[in-house]
């Protein structure tokens, strides 16, 4: 063998290793790029959709999920929690959902989709805070005697009905928001994006 062969022979496995080298040089440095473009968890909580599972809520049950740093309530209405929207009708400020607090397909009387499930954020409308569940009807409630059950703002004393309705009269302004939403299957609703709801 030449001396001229002994040198191309060099010169090919040094230009061999220093092209897979800088091969790979070139995939690590675009692993983290190509990381970069995928949503980071502060941007998904910023406002990415969000899946819920509620194959386990009860009726009568509620669960609150995050979407966008706020509480999002599903609540799972029993038949008498449906049969007391159209006795609070007149009661509240708003009862065709006129104002543009929820999507147009959830402009009906349980403020729904699917009349069973109520899907709102749980955010007062008159100055942000975070009304608590008032299920219980009655006396019991420590609302009134003939409290038919929904929501109360304990901050300036709003209340909602199982619609997230506001009462006339009070400090809240409009009813709860009802987020874009939309069903994946029976038992998962993924909330922040709607499409075709």
């Amino acid at each position: 063998m030449s001396v001229d062969n002994k040198m191309d022979c060099g010169r090919r496995r040094l230009l061999l290793a220093t092209s897979a080298a800088g091969g790979a040089m070139t995939v690590a440095a675009a692993v983290p790029f190509v990381a970069s473009l995928t949503p980071s968890e502060r941007a998904k909580a910023a406002g990415a959709p969000v899946e819920a599972d509620i194959s386990k809520l009860a009726p009568g049950e509620m669960m609150t999920v995050e979407w966008r740093g706020k509480p999002v309530w599903i609540l799972r209405r029993t038949e008498a929690m449906l049969e007391s929207l159209k006795k609070t009708d007149s009661e509240v400020s708003d009862p065709n959902s006129d104002k543009p607090m929820q999507p147009p397909y959830a402009k009906n009387e349980g403020r729904s989709i699917k009349p069973e499930y109520l899907v709102v954020v749980g955010i007062c409308t008159h100055l942000g805070c975070s009304p608590s569940e008032k299920f219980k009807t009655g006396a019991e409630s420590g609302i009134s005697n003939d409290w038919p059950g929904g929501f109360l703002c304990p901050c300036h004393g709003s209340t909602f009905d199982l619609a997230g309705r506001v009462y006339k009269s009070k400090p809240a302004p409009d009813n709860l928001e009802v987020p874009p939403h939309k069903y994946l299957t029976d038992a998962t609703i993924l909330i922040g994006d709607d499409g075709k709801a």
